[in-house]
């Protein structure tokens, strides 16, 4: 799956890692419709690649993306908003089912940070920064900056970053709960990539139904999500890999993942 286009490069590493390098310099990486639905294409593609068993999405050095299209945006009045294709573009990537980690170096704004809450982990430079600006421009957030946020920051926070439209620092990230990792400017990305590397080396069929069952956690019930859990938990007894890792804790040697 190696490869590159204009707008959103695509590289596959030999440890199981794709990387999505989004490539809009000239606009700061902003999340036009056509880099969005590369980026959706990209995962769709990686979903049936059993050699992809993580992915690692960055930017720039100094802005990861820097909102959506501004240019998109004051081209639609409202029968244009309602009748987008965005959303149906954002709900492919949300339900990619392989673990995704952003590296985020510099901004992360608007749509950027809309992305950033579609990935399991972050990883951010310790001069990056998060929020949702969209109340300057007189509208509001539309991908999941009223939806997401709080349930990952708080209903305080998320009032605050979306009400005033200033940014938090790496550090408020991730003691907000947005950001998992600071680390110096100019790592996130190899830091982001060894993180890949540790989840790729793991069994893939668990990785998979972890992601998915700590993502229901924002969506339902305790009691729903208990049994969702159990079923997940009682799933995997089947398979190849469970018995894998069993014997190979028994054996005491290195677990070798099938991803079945």
């Amino acid at each position: 799956m190696t490869g590159s286009g204009d707008i959103l490069h695509v590289e596959a590493s030999a440890d199981g890692v794709l990387l999505l390098r989004l490539n809009r310099p000239e606009k700061r990486n902003a999340l036009a419709t056509d880099l969005l639905g590369a980026v959706a294409d990209a995962l769709d593609a990686a979903i049936g690649d059993e050699a992809v068993r993580a992915v690692v999405i960055t930017g720039a050095e100094k802005f990861f993306a820097a909102g959506a299209d501004i240019n998109e945006i004051a081209s639609k009045d409202v029968g244009g908003a309602l009748l987008d294709i965005r959303p149906s573009i954002w709900a492919r990537i949300r339900a990619f089912p392989k673990p995704v980690i952003a590296a985020v170096e510099g901004w992360s704004l608007g749509a950027g940070n809309e992305l950033v809450m579609c990935c399991d982990l972050v990883v951010a430079g310790r001069s990056a920064k998060f929020g949702q600006p969209e109340t300057n421009l007189g509208i509001v957030p539309g991908a999941g900056g009223t939806a997401t946020l709080p349930r990952l920051v708080g209903r305080a926070r998320a009032m605050k970053l979306v009400l005033l439209g200033e940014p938090m620092t790496a550090d408020e990230a991730q003691a907000s709960g947005l950001v998992n990792d600071v680390v110096d400017d100019g790592s996130a990305l190899s830091a982001a990539l060894d993180l890949a590397g540790r989840i790729a080396a793991r069994a893939p069929l668990a990785m998979q139904q972890g992601k998915a069952l700590v993502r229901a956690s924002l969506e339902t019930t305790q009691a729903a999500h208990l049994l969702l859990e159990r079923q997940g938990f009682s799933a995997l007894f089947g398979s190849a890999d469970k018995k894998e890792g069993i014997a190979s804790f028994f054996e005491k040697r290195s677990p070798v993942w099938s991803g079945k």
